[in-house]
């Protein structure tokens, strides 16, 4: 069905005359563009400082500590877990609700269409995060902060979540796609995840001496945030949009729903206790998803690489091995760990081998997209800041695997390289995002329609 704007854009053209009402209906949409578009910045500028700052900064710090005393003990649980909530929700979570929002249909609907919730989202989600890093780094009044922190990072979440359920799709009889099946189940993970952040911060407010939560109740925590949140996320949308960026055939969508029951089932192992079982079921869980989603299989049309780096379908299959390395890191932590290593391993070969790397390739795919058309800075940038992420990576996990283990003593000069080098990636990154925002025209502003249109008007 051909566009009614469109058609009678082209009419107008071959008429040379273009109605007033169309004029202000283009200006309209154009200013609920921009609108958009300063939305999606505002959450991928705060997501980009914690990533930088709060995040990655502070993790290089503790390793720095943990590499000079060749031990995890002596370094303080509530910073090693400020590290992890900046990078998870700052980072992360600022990207998903921003991404979330910008793609909701209804907020291009309606002349009317309001921000007013979406900025409040933003700036409670932003509050309430620099807010847990703030306390459980300096401390200050702790016992009442942490929980208001975990209460407006809910509160947030809730408000984005009112948004995205009230959207219907145009034809209310159609099924939706499988894959919004899958990104529904992340969302309710991550409400699962932040209403469990709210009980441990008010637990910990009432019944610990630190803000750090106690380590049964961190390692349920991680993998929810982990396994019942983040990996969810990343097979959704690679089922959305993968077939078409790396040009493979369609995923075998049962199989990924397969694959995210078989998730699901390791969590509540896991919340159970049962945490052997509950390793093979998550390695299981990404054997039928890398299978579903076709990531190893050849290609059948050319990847969409315009305007980025021809490096991006490799890397992001890469990720995936990553994903495979984590949770193989599982099944092995479950048997031998006797000191936190091969889980510290299978976390960073997730969170930053899989996640991370995901992010810096798909958001640089799709991000300058969003903000206006805008054409990606440096390819060449998305090329180092991939390059050295997975260096870095590769550092960390071996690394951490063989210090922590006691198999070589050598290892531990490793890590403070490896947090380096993953902060020279991260770094790069935002400032090709930074460049891309800053120096790159939108695709408006370059053609502007209503300009356009208004001189075949006169």
């Amino acid at each position: 069905m051909a566009n009614p704007v469109t058609a009678t854009i082209d009419s107008a053209e071959v008429s040379g005359t273009v109605p007033v009402s169309l004029l202000q209906l283009l200006a309209q949409t154009r200013a609920r563009e921009e609108a958009l578009s300063r939305l999606l910045l505002a959450f991928i500028s705060s997501g980009m400082f914690f990533m930088l700052f709060p995040g990655t900064l502070l993790g290089v710090w503790n390793l720095l500590q943990i590499s000079g005393r060749s031990g995890v003990a002596s370094i303080s649980p509530a910073w090693l877990q400020a590290h992890g909530h900046a990078q998870v929700f700052g980072w992360v979570g600022s990207f998903i609700l921003g991404i979330g929002f910008y793609s909701i249909p209804k907020m291009r609907a309606g002349v009317k269409a309001s921000f007013v919730g979406s900025w409040l989202c933003w700036a409670m989600w932003t509050f309430g995060v620099a807010l847990r890093w703030t306390v459980n780094v300096y401390r200050w009044e702790w016992r009442l902060i942490l929980p208001l922190s975990s209460l407006l990072e809910l509160a947030a979440f809730l408000i984005f979540f009112r948004a995205v359920s009230q959207h219907r799709s145009e034809d209310s009889g159609r099924r939706p796609e499988p894959w919004i099946w899958v990104v529904v189940s992340a969302s309710v993970g991550l409400l699962l995840v932040l209403v469990t952040n709210v009980a441990g911060c008010f637990y910990v407010s009432l019944r610990e001496s630190t803000p750090a939560f106690p380590h049964r109740l961190d390692q349920i925590y991680l993998a929810l945030v982990g396994w019942g949140f983040l990996v969810p996320f990343v097979w959704g949308f690679s089922a959305k949009w993968m077939s078409v960026f790396l040009g493979l055939k369609p995923p075998r969508t049962s199989w990924l729903l397969a694959a995210v029951g078989t998730n699901l089932l390791a969590l509540g192992l896991v919340v159970g206790g049962a945490g052997a079982v509950a390793s093979w079921l998550s390695l299981a869980a990404v054997c039928l998803a890398i299978f579903a989603l076709r990531m190893f299989e050849p290609s059948e049309n050319l990847p969409k690489i315009k305007g980025i780096h021809s490096s991006f379908p490799l890397f992001v299959r890469m990720a995936y091995v990553w994903l495979l390395v984590a949770a193989a890191l599982g099944v092995a932590a479950v048997q031998w760990d006797n000191s936190g290593g091969l889980w510290g391993a299978s976390r960073h070969a997730l969170t930053v081998g899989f996640i991370s790397i995901m992010i810096l390739n798909v958001g640089q795919r799709i991000l300058p997209a969003f903000a206006g058309m805008r054409q990606l800075w440096s390819p060449w940038l998305m090329f180092g800041a991939s390059s050295l992420l997975t260096i870095g990576c590769a550092l960390r996990v071996s690394g951490e695997a063989l210090a922590y283990q006691g198999y070589a003593l050598g290892a531990w000069k490793v890590l403070p390289y490896s947090a380096l080098i993953e902060l020279t990636a991260l770094t790069l990154f935002a400032a090709n995002m930074l460049g891309t925002f800053a120096f790159q025209t939108p695709h408006a502003q370059r053609e502007p329609m209503v300009a356009r249109i208004s001189g075949i008007a006169v």
